[in-house]
């Protein structure tokens, strides 16, 4: 009957009115041994996170007395407390808190983060901080050249007054660009890696706080599951190109950038994660590079590389390099850039690096130039010129007058640089930790490698636009 339905309605409606509301969270399929789909720009996709239905949950916590664009004290990783500008914020869903993306007053961008609301002081009275670098007073009793080691050493970046006019406006552009870094970490082999820097992945992969590498085609993935899948799937041991230089585990391995465009093209991503002005990251044809492995029975794991143009206008002969974090220390940078001027030596050319370099190439170059300089002074007799010292060398004589100039071991005189020296001074520099021999050197017999042909071109009247 009619009122039966009625009280039957009514009852149900009652039943639902007392029950407490449900979330409904939909679970992932397992795909573990499904092929997933490749994106045409090298990444590889996986399957979107659990999607929450039925309700919202409780709100972020965290998000109360800080402003995008203040300054607080903020607690580093150390435990020491700095002042730092609130850059962007997001939400933490693991934490469900709102989190802040922090650049550190006067240290480089490389250690700026993203830090939870309870390392964050709003208020500081008092407090000092740890990062001012206030040499004030002290700064007009030290030598340009002990303030310069002194900036190097603690990574104090140059402000915008200290530079010229075109080099101040563009890096405020390329600040701009790349202020905020969302990718925190990447897996790349058995290493989880702390990212320094911002890098232009596409937008569905660049958001992502962690992506996983394949070690050996260098393809990006969002989803550990994507990765392990791939990880047997994947065929590939080395780096695509040639072979050109095997010394006990170590090979250097030449890709050409236009014969392996995609591999190159990951390989810049990868790259721009650890350097702050690297701006090469599609248009890789016209280079060459260099990569350098540890080998061992699984394959030959990427350690770091250089690339260089292959035609270079300037004279360099490295436009970019890179060891990745895992190895640094270890000798690898200064090897890579011994390799570069062998390369050179063959080509019979002097070269120099790209500017500007990073905090930590500047100390490498810097390092290995001088020890190159020191030992040959050390054990010629006679007379030698800043001319002569670059044609043993391939490097160019304003970076060999730079560096003896830093040594304190060259002169101007009527006109020109002289170089004096005496024998204690160099021994007492070749003691010092800074100038010692490299922990790896080039062996010039296990490198298998001739010098392109120079191709003459005729020349336009036309006038060309780079």
């Amino acid at each position: 009957s009619l009122l039966q339905e009625i009280i039957y309605m009514t009852q149900e409606i009652v039943k639902m009115q007392e029950k407490e509301p449900s979330i409904v969270v939909k679970e992932e399929e397992d795909t573990k041994d499904e092929p997933v789909s490749e994106s045409g720009d090298g990444a590889v996709g996986g399957d979107p996170p659990p999607a929450v239905e039925g309700a919202e949950g409780p709100l972020p916590s965290g998000g109360q007395g800080v402003e995008v664009g203040g300054t607080y004290m903020v607690r580093r990783a150390d435990n020491t407390w700095c002042q730092a500008e609130v850059i962007q914020k997001r939400v933490n869903e693991v934490e469900n808190q709102y989190e802040y993306y922090v650049h550190y007053e006067n240290f480089n961008r490389r250690l700026d983060e993203w830090v939870l609301r309870d390392r964050i002081m709003a208020s500081y009275d008092g407090m000092e901080a740890e990062n001012g670098h206030d040499l004030g007073d002290s700064d007009r009793k030290i030598t340009r050249n002990q303030k310069r080691k002194h900036d190097e050493i603690n990574h104090v970046q140059k402000t915008y007054a200290e530079m010229d006019p075109t080099t101040a406006a563009l890096e405020k552009e390329h600040e701009a660009l790349t202020k905020v870094k969302y990718i925190d970490r990447i897996q790349i082999g058995r290493f989880e890696i702390d990212t320094w820097y911002f890098s232009p992945y596409p937008e569905e992969y660049g958001k992502c706080p962690k992506l996983w590498l394949c070690e050996f085609c260098l393809k990006y993935m969002r989803l550990e599951k994507t990765y392990r899948y791939h990880q047997g799937e994947c065929n590939i041991r080395q780096p695509a190109g040639k072979d050109i230089y095997r010394k006990g585990n170590l090979s250097i391995y030449e890709v050409d950038g236009k014969d392996y465009k995609l591999y190159c093209q990951n390989l810049c991503l990868l790259a721009k994660l650890f350097l702050d002005h690297k701006t090469l990251y599609f248009d890789v044809e016209p280079f060459i590079f260099y990569i350098l492995c540890e080998v061992d029975r699984y394959g030959a794991h990427i350690v770091g590389y250089f690339s260089k143009e292959k035609e270079s206008p300037d004279g360099n002969n490295v436009a970019c390099i890179l060891t990745l974090p895992p190895y640094q220390r270890k000798g690898y940078g200064k090897l890579l850039i011994a390799f570069s001027y062998e390369l050179s030596k063959l080509e019979q050319v002097t070269g120099s690096p790209e500017k500007p370099l990073s905090d930590l190439g500047k100390l490498s170059y810097r390092s290995y130039w001088s020890w190159v300089l020191l030992e040959i002074l050390r054990d010629f007799r006679g007379t030698l010129s800043i001319k002569d010292l670059s044609g043993m060398t391939s490097i160019t004589q304003g970076d060999i007058i730079s560096t003896l100039q830093s040594l304190n071991l060259v002169k101007y005189w009527k006109g020109q640089h002289v170089i004096c020296v005496t024998p204690k001074l160099i021994e007492e520099h070749l003691k010092s930790s800074e100038y010692k021999k490299p922990r790896l050197t080039v062996d010039i017999t296990a490198l298998r490698w001739t010098p392109p042909k120079k191709v003459n071109k005729t020349k336009k009247t036309s006038i060309s636009h780079s």
